[in-house]
C-alpha cells in the first residue's frame, strides 16, 4: 500500500513538473511575439532542464521557439546565436516541423547577410565566421566557403585562409556557372536572375531587354593560386610548388591553373619562368589581352622594353580600352628621357656643347610627342585617369602647347 502512495506521489510530481515546463515553453512563445528575445531566452533555458520530461510535440515547439528567440530580429546577433538558432531549428525540422525549415532558411539568409555588411566594412573575420556558419548549416551552399576563404585573406588570417582553400580542393569545388541577366527597362541597370527559365519570362515582357547568358570560370584555378601564395607568404615555396603541381595534375589542361602557376613563380621571383608559362599560354588562349599585358609588365622587369611595348600594343589590339597597357606604354617611352636629362646636365658650354644641348631637346620632345597619342587615348575614354591628366599636362607644358596644358590642368581640378 505504501509502495502505490509512493508511485502516486512522484506521477504527480512529474505531471506537475511538466505542466510547469509547458508554461515556461508557452511564455517564451509569448515573450517571442513580443520581441522580448533575452526574456524567451531566460524562460527556454529552464524549460531546457526538465525537456527529457516533455513529449515529441512540446520538445518540437520548444525547439521551434528556441531558434526563434537566438535568431531574434536578424540584426546585431553573434555567430554563437546564429550557430544556436541554427541547430535548434534543424533539431525541430528532424520532429517534423515545417515551420522551422522556413526558419533555418532566414538564418543561412541573415548570416549572409551580416557577413556581407562585415565585408562591406572590412570585418574581414567577422564576415568569414558568420559565411562558415552558414556553410556548415547547409554543406550544398560550398559557395560560402569559398567566400569565407576570400574574406579570410583580406584579414591576412592566412591559417584560417588555407584550412577553407585546402576543404574546398578536397571537396572538388569547381564554382563554375552560367548568369542570367537582362536589363530594367525602367532604371537601365543589369539585373541577374536565378535561372535562365525566369529571365526568359522577365524578357518576354517590356520590364527587361538585352537578355545575355555569361559563363562564370571555374575557380580551381584560383583556389590552386591562393594556395600556393600562402605558402609562398609562409616562405615555404616547396609547398607552394607542390600544391600547383598537385593541382595541375588532376586539370592539366585547365588555363586558370596554367595563370596561377605563372604568377606563383612571378611571386618568387622567378620572371624567367614566369615568361616561358605566360608564352605557353598564349598559345592556348591568342585572343586572352590580360595575358600580353601581365607579359609585358614581366617583359618590362626583366629590362627588355621594345618586347614590351610590343605585348602592351598586342593586348590593345584586342582590348582598346585598356588603360593600363596605354598607360605602361608612355611609361617606357618616357623613361628614355632619363638618359638625355643625365647627358644634357653632363654638358658644358662650348659651342659643340650648345649644339648637342639643342639636339637633344628636340630628342626630348620626340619622346614627348611619341607618348602623348596614349595618354590622350586614356583621357578621351576616361577624363578622371589623374595619371594619365597629369602627365599631359607636364608634356603640353613642355612642348609649350599653352592651352592644351590649361584644358589639363582643369580636368585635374575636377
Amino acid at each position: 500500500m505504501k509502495k502505490n502512495i509512493l508511485s502516486l506521489s512522484l506521477l504527480s510530481l512529474l505531471s506537475l513538473s511538466a505542466i510547469a515546463q509547458k508554461d515556461e515553453i508557452k511564455d517564451a512563445e509569448d515573450f517571442i511575439e513580443d520581441g522580448n528575445y533575452s526574456q524567451a531566452k531566460e524562460k527556454l533555458a529552464a524549460a531546457e532542464q526538465k525537456l527529457d520530461e516533455a513529449n515529441s510535440k512540446w520538445t518540437e515547439r520548444f525547439y521551434l521557439y528556441k531558434g526563434q528567440a537566438y535568431l531574434g530580429d536578424g540584426k546585431n546577433v553573434s555567430v554563437e546565436d546564429f550557430k544556436t538558432a541554427g541547430d535548434a531549428y534543424k533539431q525541430a525540422i528532424e520532429m517534423g516541423s515545417t515551420d522551422a525549415e522556413e526558419g533555418l532558411t532566414k538564418v543561412r539568409n541573415a548570416l549572409v547577410q551580416s557577413a556581407i555588411n562585415d565585408q562591406n566594412t572590412q570585418n574581414y573575420d567577422k564576415a568569414a565566421d558568420k559565411l562558415v556558419a552558414s556553410y556548415e548549416l547547409n554543406q550544398q551552399d560550398t559557395i560560402y566557403l569559398y567566400y569565407a576563404a576570400a574574406n579570410s585573406l583580406n584579414a591576412k588570417n592566412y591559417d584560417a585562409a588555407l584550412k577553407y582553400y585546402e576543404q574546398l580542393k578536397d571537396l572538388g569545388f569547381d564554382g563554375s556557372s552560367m548568369e542570367y541577366s537582362a536589363v530594367n527597362a525602367e532604371t537601365g541597370d543589369r539585373v541577374n536572375f536565378p535561372s535562365k527559365e525566369q529571365r526568359d519570362l522577365m524578357s518576354k515582357s517590356d520590364q527587361y531587354t538585352d537578355p545575355q547568358d555569361k559563363k562564370i570560370p571555374s575557380k580551381k584555378g584560383e583556389i590552386a593560386k591562393n594556395i600556393a601564395l600562402i605558402y609562398i607568404n609562409q616562405g615555404d615555396n616547396e609547398k607552394a610548388i607542390s600544391a600547383m603541381e598537385d593541382a595541375k595534375s588532376n586539370n592539366p589542361d585547365d588555363v586558370g591553373l596554367m595563370q596561377a602557376e605563372a604568377n606563383m613563380y612571378y611571386q618568387m621571383g622567378n620572371k624567367e619562368k614566369y615568361n616561358q608559362l605566360m608564352n605557353e599560354l598564349v598559345k592556348k588562349s591568342p585572343d586572352d589581352s590580360s595575358i600580353y599585358y601581365n607579359l609585358g609588365v614581366s617583359t618590362a622587369e626583366l629590362g627588355d622594353k621594345e618586347k614590351a611595348i610590343e605585348y602592351y600594343k598586342k593586348a590593345l589590339e584586342l582590348d582598346p580600352d585598356m588603360a593600363s597597357a596605354s598607360m605602361n606604354i608612355a611609361a617606357i617611352i618616357l623613361s628614355k628621357e632619363r638618359a638625355i636629362i643625365d647627358e644634357m646636365n653632363g654638358l658644358g658650354m662650348s659651342k659643340a656643347d650648345n649644339k648637342r644641348y639643342d639636339e637633344l631637346t628636340e630628342e626630348r620632345k620626340g619622346i614627348y610627342r611619341e607618348a602623348l597619342p596614349y595618354l590622350e587615348k586614356i583621357i578621351e575614354k576616361d577624363s578622371s585617369n589623374a595619371d594619365a591628366v597629369r602627365t599631359a599636362m607636364n608634356i603640353y607644358s613642355q612642348l609649350g602647347e599653352k592651352e592644351k596644358a590649361a584644358e589639363m590642368k582643369a580636368l585635374l581640378a575636377e
